[in-house]
């Protein structure tokens, strides 16, 4: 857990790293399936050997759907949370496919936090999806988060 009152000190800090996330095909078919964004490149390991990236790759989307579940496993609620919610990104950019089969983790930096009144933060934080053994990242975001805490 961490105080309201704390968040001005960890302001360009590292606040947490994710576990790591496999991205295997079946989880790719299955997003594919969901987001009806089924390109060869994602779903079809024979057709995508051709290309460039040598195989199926995750959708950038997908990557940056685990981003929920990459921050409840990284970053400390606030203390006495009564909710949080997604506010929006400020900046998104997919740097590096992710391959079938290939693991990814977040790694978050809060850069910044502004109480908005009645119990309510808007928290900034960089989020950053490593992939294993990868030199560039998935992506890179400047994620916005409105936590409300009891006023």
């Amino acid at each position: 857990m961490t105080k309201a009152s704390e968040l001005q000190s960890l302001i360009d800090q590292e606040v947490g790293v994710s576990r790591w996330f496999t991205l295997d095909q079946a989880r790719i078919d299955a997003f594919a399936g969901l987001t009806e964004d089924e390109q060869f490149i994602h779903v079809d390991p024979e057709r995508a050997k051709a290309t460039p990236f040598g195989g199926t790759i995750a959708h950038g989307f997908l990557t940056l759907s685990l981003a929920s579940a990459m921050s409840m496993d990284a970053v400390a609620p606030l203390d006495d949370l009564v909710m949080g919610v997604n506010y929006g990104f400020d900046r998104l950019r997919f740097l590096a496919p992710a391959p079938s089969g290939s693991r990814v983790r977040g790694r978050f930096k809060l850069l910044s936090a502004e109480d908005k009144g009645s119990g309510r933060w808007l928290l900034k934080h960089e989020l950053t999806v490593e992939i294993e053994g990868g030199d560039k990242p998935a992506l890179i975001a400047e994620w916005l988060t409105m936590q409300v805490v009891k006023a």
